[in-house]
């Protein structure tokens, strides 16, 4: 973060303390209606009519706006109040799914409707995503980083579990149509809550040389840093194998050997309670090397695949399922402490943008491919596969001297970006990946601020 922003005479700790509070409830908010509408639209698709690829179609059209606009989205986010942009962006999230709940409620909705209503949700997302990401990690200082991260993340996990389940029940008991409602009315209440957050301590925006002037910055920050990029590259691959295994094979093998959608659901609610367990650890326990930790706790985001694969036990599955998302939040709070660390304030969306672009870019090859991979392989093969590349991956990454040496620090500092060039070459950095910089914290996907 910039001096001025982490100055010890500032007022800032009572500011982050609002805003985080903020933050939090508008994310518990949103979370408890978003994950009850993921389940509202696939059934109000297949009320319809529809079938499993219509439920796939409109995914797709809510993931594709996501990708093509984050980087749009990110560089807005650092040119304009963030805050503004959130709130902008959950108006029109409140909008397309309110009308998405009217056209539902009227009867026989249409699959072009309903894919650009989840178009346009993916839109949201889209601004909606570097914009929240740079404002929770602005608004805390390096004491407060590690806990406060780990709070909004335990806090979030809760909703997105309760939101499920009370999701699920509330379409069997009032229909899809009325959680799409809720899930409305949610985004309009947590935009009126993001609208008063403070950001007076971040300082003003100097102007800039257009949009893609401020891409290539952004481009510049996120490859001149080995740690950063070398994450990125490990999540873009491990993002799409895990995604692939839960979303594809895991149903499959819970029909066929485990006793079909009820044991399945225990195993994924076992991660979610795993996701709350790690993130309730990180608020006591503060490691040293940030990456380190971070990125020796995505090794067992292989388990699930591989136990899978036998296939497992239940129990044994569920062990697997709550170990994995134990450890993974345990590098989401690592890798947020280490970008609030490392990037400078007035970049964090930007590059929040290319993390993400980053992290989903693999998923629907991955999810497009494994259909394929099972047909030629075998189902167990695949999933062995799946659990290689996890481990591969991550045993690469650990290869990077900054990843396995950056440290946290509780001063603040005047973080700048590696020796770029001038402002408007569009040039790379000229310093070699590998060269020596201050430590430098690791960064993967695991995007966490959700809308």
């Amino acid at each position: 973060m910039t001096s001025a922003a982490n100055s010890d005479h500032s007022p800032r700790p009572a500011r982050a303390g609002r805003n985080h509070t903020l933050l939090t409830t508008a994310s518990v908010v949103t979370g408890l209606g978003s994950h009850g509408a993921l389940i509202a639209a696939a059934f109000a698709v297949l009320e319809a009519g529809g079938g499993s690829g219509d439920v796939g179609l409109v995914a797709a059209a809510r993931t594709l706006p996501l990708v093509l606009f984050l980087l749009v989205g990110g560089a807005i986010a650092d040119r304009l109040p963030r805050h503004r942009v959130m709130v902008a962006a959950n108006t029109l999230n409140c909008l397309s799914q309110g009308a998405f709940a009217v056209l539902v409620l009227a009867g026989e909705p249409r699959l072009w409707q309903m894919m650009l209503l989840s178009a346009l949700g993916g839109t949201g997302q889209a601004f909606f995503g570097p914009a929240a990401e740079g404002m929770l990690l602005s608004s805390v200082t390096a004491e407060q980083a590690g806990r406060a991260f780990a709070l909004f993340r335990f806090a979030t996990q809760g909703a997105t579990l309760t939101g499920a389940a009370i999701g699920g029940a509330l379409v069997a008991v009032i229909g899809p149509g009325w959680v799409l409602a809720v899930d409305a009315a949610a985004f309009a209440v947590a935009g009126a809550l993001r609208a008063f957050l403070d950001v007076s301590h971040i300082p003003p925006r100097t102007p800039g040389h257009g949009m893609l002037a401020d891409l290539r910055d952004g481009w510049r920050e996120f490859t001149g840093r080995s740690w950063l990029w070398a994450i990125v590259v490990q999540f873009s691959l491990v993002n799409a194998v895990v995604v692939a295994a839960d979303a594809v094979y895991g149903p499959q093998v819970a029909r066929d050997h485990l006793g079909g959608p009820g044991p399945w659901g225990l195993a994924l609610a076992l991660y979610g309670a795993g996701n709350a367990a790690g993130a309730l650890l990180m608020t006591r326990w503060r490691p040293r090397r940030l990456l380190l930790v971070g990125t020796l706790c995505v090794f067992p985001s292989a388990l699930p695949s591989a136990a899978l694969a036998v296939p497992a036990p239940l129990a044994a599955l569920c062990v697997a399922m709550f170990v994995s998302g134990l450890a993974i939040e345990v590098f989401g709070v690592s890798w947020m402490t280490a970008l609030h660390q490392e990037i400078p304030e007035e970049k964090l969306s930007r590059v929040s943008a290319y993390d993400w672009v980053g992290s989903v870019s693999m998923v629907p090859l991955a999810s497009a491919l494994a259909g394929p991979a099972e047909q030629s392989f075998g189902r167990p093969a695949a999933l062995w596969g799946s659990a290689a590349v996890v481990v591969v991956a991550t045993a690469a990454v650990l290869c990077v001297r900054d990843v396995r040496n950056l440290t946290r620090r509780t001063k603040p500092v005047d973080v700048r970006p590696p020796n770029p060039g001038p402002p408007d070459s569009g040039l790379p950095d000229s310093r070699p990946p590998d060269a020596a910089a201050p430590p430098l914290p690791a960064t993967a996907s695991v995007p966490v601020p959700g809308n």
